[in-house]
């Protein structure tokens, strides 16, 4: 498992979090929260991080924004909904394709406990169309 150290250190976080917390509050008050909390425990991070798009060499002027960037190596994104949906993890899985990032994180904390789930950013192999 990859970055299981830091992984283990950003789920502690998150899980004080929501043990002081609890469920119903808005993302806005989870993210702040978060920061705090991984500040306590000297975990790096950059909160908002803005991830820039490339397209064939040239960089869009649209971009994502992560709810935070942890250890230069992990996306995290924060939900505080009744249950994680499909475009929520692949809302993850684009952060991760755009930044080139290997491993990301996608905690709930709109449930009455806390769930998260782990994505790794692997390439797609590309296949050759036997019909061309």
């Amino acid at each position: 498992m990859i970055y299981s150290n830091e992984t283990y250190q950003i789920i502690g976080a998150a899980m004080e979090v929501h043990k002081t917390l609890g469920f119903g509050f808005l993302e806005a008050v989870y993210q702040e929260a978060m920061e705090i909390e991984l500040a306590r425990r000297n975990i790096p991070f950059i909160s908002q991080k803005r991830i820039q798009i490339q397209y064939k060499e040239v960089t869009l002027n649209q971009y994502y924004i992560t709810d935070l960037f942890c250890f230069d190596k992990i996306v995290v994104e924060l939900k505080a909904v009744s249950t994680i949906l499909p475009e929520h993890e692949a809302q993850l899985l684009n952060y991760l394709k755009a930044t080139k990032t290997k491993l990301g994180l996608l905690f709930n904390f709109g449930e009455e406990s806390l769930t998260f789930k782990r994505f790794v950013n692997t390439p797609t192999p590309i296949r050759a169309n036997p019909q061309l």
